[in-house]
């Protein structure tokens, strides 16, 4: 089982390595899931390729972001740069970046992200056949859901073990981009569940924001006994200290090793399994939604009882009962109740005496891990990853000795190094040279970066053989080796390049259909003159409720609706995130499909720039924008509104799988746009209807209601 570490810049690539990560996914300027990571330069990523290569360590690409069409032409030369230097894997989002990847170069492994939400064994074996290697499935999936698609599957599968939730699936999540057009599809979330909100009934906090995820040795082991390849931690912008130790953790749990976690003294909103196991009752904290430490007691007066170890040097907060922060700073004196003076330290159980807590102040916080911390850098200076090698040394009285050293790359492909020396081997004259000696001598690391696995020695007795002879050799050799080693990984890319150029547009005279959340909603829009009505569908299918998902339907709203459909003609949701002419281009091999609908996060631009398809292009003219899509049941009642901080208004619904839904309260309406949208190749102009009752449902079909344009016109970031 490897483990897959996050990089966001050079200190957490190199924590990473430290720590023994086995490969690395790191992303480039400007583009990938946390655009807002520190990233690397194209020149950085070269270097850090060979770096990892160097260890044995492979690097994946982070290319996970929907992209318009110039987006994807614009990354060519990168990536062919990338490619030829030996870049092991590329992490995608998009199925039209995915496309052109894959006729662009052919050998390079291609990553499903879990922003594509494939959460079926039907969905996972398709990305196989069409060239997809691993997937990463939604941190949404419980154990037997994973352990039920690896049984069906034999495509690589990758599992969140550790680091932030999004409350929404990932990549069915618009809040950001309806509220501020900063698309968390494009890697520029704002991070909306992580403000506060009330409702309409009183209760208020942190209502969308969720406790980070934090698997433990029972659980990678069943992971590891059901055959998954790959468990993956989140972490691109945390701590290179939070890197190397949870690193380390995971390391010790794959080798068998049940070890104290210490993770959660580096950085800490709250822990909880995810979504696991069944039971995800504490899997919310609605009082806090950042990083506070650990809660090492309750004040009373200036006294604290201490529920977990303090020492001179460790970061406190004093919050308020509702977790507001009053002030904190670092231990400088211990001062324990019943014993004299001051201490260095104080246990479990300890009472201490606080020297000024503020007025209010009723938890405190330990925010800092002085011993934790000091633990990890410590070892991380000391720590490398050394790439194991194998040797062979053979010395013959009146020749030249040799010495074969053979490593294996991360493409299973022996690299060879023979060096002679450059004089015959002599005669001893007084204590020849041992075999034991000279494996004493191979095996020093020294400063190389190779662990001496297996060591063969070949000696003619009574030779005589320098130890700076041999020590010369093994140097010059593993720095031949390295070279070679890092070539070994390069490659040449095909000369041809694959581009779809934009064809004319085709003016269309566009249709009006709708899509209904019940029977009331179909039969007003029928008299109203509506002919092509859809069912409201789910936004995933999840290997768990693949009986729920409506097979008949002619609106596919995931990837299984549409492989498996009993429809010889079927419409694509748009909430599948198709926003240029390589994803529809690549769609076009699916026999069944005839319509999609766009992502309602392009611009009008944008749709022009993708030009006339094949395949009938479709848009949400309107809808109350669905922001998220959540696998819990979050509130109390089956509608409910919520409010931000800002005075906006969601209104949030349980579905019938007990999903929670939330719907902008300002609908999207472009229906004016008719004209504009016939000339822009539109066919067919979609109205979403969720709880609209039947006025309102006229007020938009016979007056078409207020415009509002959300993307279309500004577009997102």
């Amino acid at each position: 089982m490897n483990i897959i570490a996050p990089a966001g810049n050079f200190e957490r690539f190199y924590a990473a390595i430290k720590a023994g990560a086995d490969e690395i996914y790191m992303g480039i300027k400007g583009f990938g899931a946390r655009r807002n990571a520190d990233n690397f330069t194209l020149t950085e990523y070269k270097e850090a390729i060979d770096y990892a290569h160097e260890r044995g360590t492979k690097v994946l690409l982070t290319l996970n972001t929907v992209m318009m069409d110039n987006e994807i032409e614009a990354l060519y030369m990168n990536l062919k740069a990338l490619y030829e230097h030996g870049l092991d894997a590329v992490i995608v989002q998009d199925m039209g970046f995915f496309k052109f990847v894959k006729e662009n170069f052919p050998n390079l492994e291609i990553h499903g992200s879990t922003q594509m939400t494939v959460a079926n064994y039907v969905e996972a074996n398709y990305l196989k056949s069409i060239g997809f290697s691993r997937v990463v499935l939604p941190r949404e999936m419980s154990y037997e859901e994973i352990k039920s698609i690896r049984e069906k599957t034999d495509i690589e599968l990758e599992i969140f073990v550790s680091g932030s939730i999004c409350i929404s699936y990932s990549g069915n999540c618009y809040m950001s981009s309806f509220i501020g057009g900063r698309s968390g599809n494009r890697g520029m979330c704002a991070q909306p569940c992580r403000k506060t909100y009330k409702t309409e009934d009183g209760e208020e906090g942190y209502l969308l924001s969720p406790k980070d995820q934090f698997l433990g040795f029972e659980e990678v082991q069943k992971l590891k006994e059901i055959g998954v390849e790959s468990i993956k931690l989140e972490g691109r912008m945390k701590d290179p200290n939070y890197v190397f130790e949870t690193v380390s953790y995971y390391k010790s749990l794959i080798a068998g090793v049940d070890k104290e976690e210490r993770t959660s003294s580096l950085f800490n909103r709250g822990y909880a399994k995810g979504y696991f196991s069944e039971n995800r009752d504490d899997l919310m904290n609605s009082n806090y939604a950042s990083s506070l430490g650990k809660n090492i007691g309750i004040v009373f007066g200036k006294e604290l009882e201490l529920e977990d170890r303090v020492v001179l040097g460790d970061g406190i907060l004093y919050l308020s009962k509702d977790f507001e922060k009053l002030g904190g700073g670092y231990i400088n004196k211990i001062e324990i109740k019943g014993k004299n003076g001051f201490s260095k330290e104080a246990n479990v159980g300890d009472t201490i005496i606080l020297l000024q807590p503020p007025k209010g102040a009723k938890y405190v916080f330990k925010s800092y891990a002085k011993e934790v911390n000091d633990d990890v850098e410590s070892s991380m200076k000391k720590a490398d990853k050394l790439l194991d090698i194998d040797m062979k040394f053979e010395a013959r009285v009146g020749k030249k000795a040799k010495l074969e050293i053979t490593a294996i790359n991360n493409r299973n492909e022996k690299v060879v190094i023979d060096i002679e020396t450059e004089n015959n081997i002599e005669l001893a004259q007084k204590k020849s040279t041992t075999e034991e000696v000279v494996k004493e001598k191979l095996s020093e690391n020294g400063d190389t970066t190779f662990w001496a696995k297996d060591i063969q020695v070949t000696l003619d007795e009574n030779c005589f053989i320098p130890l700076s002879v041999i020590k010369s050799l093994k140097r010059e050799g593993t720095e031949k080796l390295k070279i070679k080693l890092i070539e070994s990984y390069k490659r040449v890319a095909p000369t041809k390049q694959f581009i779809l150029t934009s064809k004319e547009i085709i003016v269309k005279d566009p249709i009006f259909s709708a899509i209904v959340s019940n029977k009331e909603q179909e039969e007003v829009l029928r008299e109203l003159g509506i002919k092509k009505i859809y069912q409201k569908g789910y936004d995933v299918a999840r290997e768990g409720n693949l009986n729920e998902i409506d097979l008949s339907s002619k609106l596919a709203t995931n990837l299984y609706q549409i492989l498996e459909n009993n429809n010889s003609v079927v419409t694509l949701g748009w909430n599948l995130n198709i926003t240029n002419r390589y994803a529809l281009y690549q769609l076009e091999t699916i026999k069944n499909l005839d319509t999609v609908i766009l992502s309602p996060e392009l611009s009008y631009n944008r749709i022009k720039e993708i030009g006339e398809t094949r395949v009938k292009k479709a848009i949400l003219g309107y809808s109350r924008p669905r922001g998220m899509y959540i696998e819990l049941p979050l509130f109390k009642n089956k509608c409910e509104v919520i409010e931000n901080e800002q005075g906006d208004k969601f209104t949030a619904i349980q579905n019938e799988l007990g999903n929670t839904e939330i719907y902008l309260a300002k609908p999207l309406n472009i229906l004016n746009d008719r004209k504009y949208l016939s000339e822009i190749g539109i066919s067919e102009i979609v109205m979403e209807f969720t709880f609209e009752n039947a006025e309102e449902i006229k007020e938009v079909v016979e007056r078409l209601g207020v415009y509002e344009a959300y993307n279309y016109e500004k577009g997102v970031f």
